[in-house]
C-alpha cells in the first residue's frame, strides 16, 4: 500500500519538475530575445541620431560641399548601382577589389602559417631571420604599393602584391607565436612514443597554433582590403580604390564616403564568414583567448 502511494506522488513531482525545467528554459530564451532586441534597438537609435545630426548640420551648419551629407551619399549608392560610372558598373568594380583582397589574402596567409610555424619550431632559424623580418614590417606599405606599380605595372598583379605583404604580416606573427606556445611536455612525450617531426608538427603543433592563426585571419582581411584600396588608389585602372581616387579628384565628397560604405559592408560580410568558419573549426577546442600579436 505505501508502495503505491510513494509511486503515485513520485510522478506528479516529476511531472512538477519537468514542466518548471521547460518553463525556466523558455524564460532564458525570451530573456535572451529581449536582450538581443534591446542591443539591435539601441545600435540602431545611434545610427538615426548621428545620421539625423550629420544632415542637419551639414544642412544649416557646415558646407555639404566638404562634409557631403547622407542624402548625398545615398543618392551617389542609388546612382552607382542603378546606372553605373564612368568607369563601368560598380559590381565590376566592387567584384575586382575583392578578388584582388582574396587572392593577396589566401597566397599571405598560407606563406605566414608555413613560415610562421617553421621559425616558430626552429629558434636558430627564428634567430637568424628575426632582424630581417623586423626590417621588412618596419616599411611603409604606401611606399612597396608604389614600387609594386613600378615593378608590375597597373595591373592586378602589383594589388596583389601589395595585399601579400599587409597580410603575410599579420599572420606570420601570430602563427609564429602558437607555434612558440605548444607545451614543450607534450612535444617531449609524443618523440619519446616514437613520433615523427612531421607527425608531431601536424597532430601537435598545428592544432595547438590554430586558435592563434584564426585570430589573426580577422585582422588579415581588412588588412587584404586596405592593401587592395591602397594598391588602387596609387594607381589603377578600375576597383573601388580606383573610384574613391577619382571622386578625390572630382572634389565629390559624396563619391568618396560611399565608396567606403561598400568597402565596409564587404570588410562585415567577410568578418561574418571568418567567424562562422572559426566558430566551427573550434568546436573541438576550449574557449581561450588568444588574441594578441606577438613579434619575434
Amino acid at each position: 500500500m505505501s508502495l503505491s502511494t510513494t509511486s503515485a506522488t513520485a510522478s506528479p513531482v516529476g511531472g512538477l519538475s519537468k514542466a518548471r525545467e521547460k518553463e525556466l528554459l523558455a524564460g532564458a530564451r525570451r530573456s535572451q530575445r529581449n536582450t538581443t532586441a534591446k542591443i539591435w534597438g539601441l545600435r540602431a537609435l545611434i545610427v538615426a541620431l548621428w545620421l539625423g545630426s550629420w544632415q542637419l548640420t551639414a544642412t544649416y551648419i557646415i558646407d555639404p560641399f566638404f562634409y557631403s551629407r547622407p542624402s548625398d551619399i545615398w543618392l551617389r549608392l542609388v546612382q552607382w548601382f542603378g546606372t553605373g560610372t564612368q568607369f563601368g558598373t560598380i559590381w565590376e568594380n566592387l567584384g575586382f577589389t575583392v578578388l584582388e583582397a582574396v587572392l593577396g589574402f589566401v597566397i599571405g596567409t598560407v606563406a605566414g602559417i608555413v613560415l610562421g610555424v617553421l621559425l616558430g619550431r626552429s629558434r636558430f632559424l627564428a634567430e637568424v631571420f628575426s632582424p630581417f623580418i623586423k626590417a621588412a614590417n618596419a616599411v611603409p606599405r604606401i611606399v612597396l604599393a608604389a614600387l609594386f606599380i613600378i615593378w608590375f605595372g597597373f595591373g592586378m598583379s602589383s594589388k596583389v602584391a601589395t595585399v601579400v605583404v599587409l597580410v603575410f604580416f599579420a599572420v606570420f606573427f601570430n602563427a609564429f607565436t602558437g607555434a612558440r606556445e605548444v607545451d614543450g611536455n607534450v612535444v617531449n612525450n609524443a618523440r619519446i612514443l616514437g613520433a615523427s617531426k612531421r607527425r608531431i608538427l601536424t597532430s601537435i603543433v598545428l592544432p595547438s597554433a590554430t586558435t592563434w592563426i584564426l585570430s589573426s585571419l580577422h585582422t588579415a582581411f581588412g588588412f587584404a582590403l586596405i592593401g587592395a584600396i591602397v594598391g588602387e588608389y596609387a594607381g589603377a585602372k578600375k576597383g573601388m580604390g580606383m573610384l574613391i581616387a577619382n571622386a578625390q579628384g572630382t572634389f565629390d565628397s559624396a563619391g568618396i564616403y560611399a565608396g567606403m560604405i561598400i568597402v565596409t559592408v564587404v570588410a562585415l560580410l567577410a568578418e561574418l564568414l571568418i567567424t562562422q568558419a572559426e566558430n566551427k573549426l573550434l568546436k573541438w577546442r576550449p574557449s581561450q583567448a588568444a588574441t594578441h600579436t606577438t613579434g619575434i
